[in-house]
């Protein structure tokens, strides 16, 4: 299974790809989709648009994930991240892909084992769990890899279960 997460935003959007086949996880790509502050908002969203219809295309996801957005006390962030979510959503469904969100409490609790886990602690999850050299930089696109593991261990767990019965 391909797993593509996301970490949205619209001056950077972080992506993950990765591949699970039982408990083997492979990271594919990882990085960051990046709009100029200077551009207009409409602008903006084409090109993460396009970035994502790209990623898809290139990896063909079997299952695309995001983190949910809870109420952000900056209402003009919350508003530009929801947009974001937006595209990624709309691109998504043009290609008939499953999508799933988390909660930051999920996320948390997959990739560290605690749901208060801060983001040093994230990201020195997702290096040593995905036995990468050295931890993802920027910081949006460890946050993708997360959410993606967030997935492969829900997506394994749930195998599990449907064994044991």
């Amino acid at each position: 299974m391909v797993i593509l997460g996301f970490d949205p935003g619209t001056a950077i959007t972080g992506y993950g790809v990765l591949q699970q086949d039982g408990q083997k996880l492979t990271v594919l790509a990882f990085g960051c989709i990046t709009t100029p502050a200077n551009l207009a908002a409409p602008r903006r969203l084409q090109r993460i648009y396009e970035q994502v219809c790209h990623l898809l295309d290139e990896y063909r996801p079997d299952v695309v994930v995001t983190e949910r957005l809870f109420f952000n006390r900056n209402e003009t962030t919350a508003l530009s991240v929801g947009r974001t979510i937006g595209v990624i959503l709309l691109a998504v469904a043009q290609r008939g892909i499953e999508w799933v969100e988390y909660t930051p409490l999920q996320v948390k609790t997959a990739v560290v084992g605690y749901g208060g886990a801060e983001k040093k602690q994230i990201q020195y999850m997702v290096t040593k769990l995905l036995a990468l050299a050295e931890t993802p930089k920027p910081d949006d696109a460890a946050d993708a890899l997360a959410v993606a593991l967030c997935h492969a261990h829900s997506a394994w767990a749930k195998g599990l279960e449907t064994l044991g019965r």
